[in-house]
């Protein structure tokens, strides 16, 4: 059985990068079709704007690249409430809990991301992996 993954933001904006080591690494990542959240989009089209300086047109296709290899959840009150206890009882920021309590909520084994702690065990559910580790 294949484990069901979750990405995290940073990784989506490596696929961008000028590190080919972690670019080829967010690529594969990506090709894998994982879930991700209507947060992760909208961070990622925001730092795009704002970091990259991306025209909106640009931002806006690269989101649209990545909704289409990927299963998008959308952030709603279940997972709000699903954060807040995560950031309870974990001590993550509002941000990284939403993360969380969107990829549990969406079933998955493994959350990739660059930003938590590498193998921790969220739940006795999700295992945050750094894929760049």
């Amino acid at each position: 059985m294949t484990d069901l993954i979750f990405v995290d933001t940073n990784v989506v904006l490596y696929t961008l990068g000028e590190d080919e080591r972690k670019k080829a690494i967010a690529r594969n990542v990506l090709a894998k079709h994982p879930v991700l959240s209507s947060q992760v989009i909208n961070e990622a089209v925001n730092v795009c704007l704002r970091r990259f300086k991306f025209t909106r047109e640009q931002a806006y296709a690269f989101a649209d690249m990545v909704m289409r290899r990927t299963d998008v959840q959308a952030v709603d009150e279940m997972t709000i409430r699903k954060s807040a206890e995560i950031a309870l009882r974990y001590q993550f920021s509002n941000w990284d809990s939403l993360i969380i309590a969107a990829a549990l909520l969406a079933k998955c084994d493994i959350l990739y991301s660059e930003d938590m702690q590498h193998n921790q065990v969220i739940d006795g559910q999700l295992t945050i992996l750094n894929p760049f580790y």
